[in-house]
């Protein structure tokens, strides 16, 4: 059955997470939590040192755990009585879900499950926060984070811009736009679809269809939610 709402497609990164408390990974120093990208975010990484990567994800796994949706993930939750919202999130955490948003896509994996290093289909729920050196599928091979790493593809990238071509609306929050490819699926958003850019550091200028809210993921989503509800009626 045909949805009437208008499609409202939403492109968020780790800005729309850092009010939950959730820090990026990177710091200023280009180090994630003071190593090197290459040493736990590559699948050399990965081969060199499993205990390494193993436990540089479950800590981030338990900080995540601990962390409870804002009022930015609430407020695009409750959009989906206006808009047929479809969430296209860079960030790894499940915070959009537990928010109850009900169409969110993980371009770079999901930091709640693991997967086979040996069947990249073969994906599952993690009970817990911890993942560990022993610990196997059903196949029988060691588990990995279900992550997209530095040099792997992007799997649903294709489905995301499929998502992104089709969209009446689009938000894009909490993010730069500057890591690819997902950066590039700003250039799939249909010539008469309005872009609202969500980032108090945006080095996007507005102008004709692009709107700008220079503020946090929880100001401009309550805002404009706000905003549209007034709009109909």
């Amino acid at each position: 059955m045909q949805t009437s709402k208008p499609k409202l497609v939403v492109l968020s990164g780790a800005g729309m997470s850092a009010e939950s408390g959730i820090a990026t990974f990177r710091g200023a120093d280009g180090l994630w939590e003071g190593h090197r990208v290459e040493e736990v975010a590559s699948p050399e990484g990965f081969e060199a040192n499993p205990e390494l990567v193993l436990e540089f994800y479950n800590q981030r796994r338990r900080q995540i755990v601990e962390a409870q949706p804002n009022k930015g993930h609430l407020a695009l939750a409750r959009m989906e009585s206006l808009f047929d919202v479809h969430v296209i999130t860079q960030n790894v955490d499940d915070l959009h879900e537990r928010a109850g948003s009900s169409r969110v896509m993980h371009l770079h994996g999901e930091i709640r499950k693991a997967r086979s290093t040996q069947r990249a289909d073969m994906v599952l729920d993690l009970p817990g926060t911890e993942l560990n050196l022993g610990d196997v599928g059903p196949d029988g091979a060691q588990l990995r984070p279900h992550i997209v790493w530095f040099g792997e593809a992007v799997p649903l990238m294709d489905a995301a811009m499929d998502v992104v071509a089709a969209a009446d609306v689009v938000i894009v929050v909490g993010t730069s736009l500057q890591v690819y490819p997902a950066a590039g699926l700003v250039g799939y958003v249909p010539l008469d679809a309005p872009i609202h850019v969500v980032d108090p550091h945006t080095p996007l200028e507005g102008g004709g269809r692009v709107e700008l809210h220079r503020c946090g993921a929880v100001e401009g989503l309550t805002r404009l939610e706000s905003r549209w509800r007034a709009e109909q009626g």
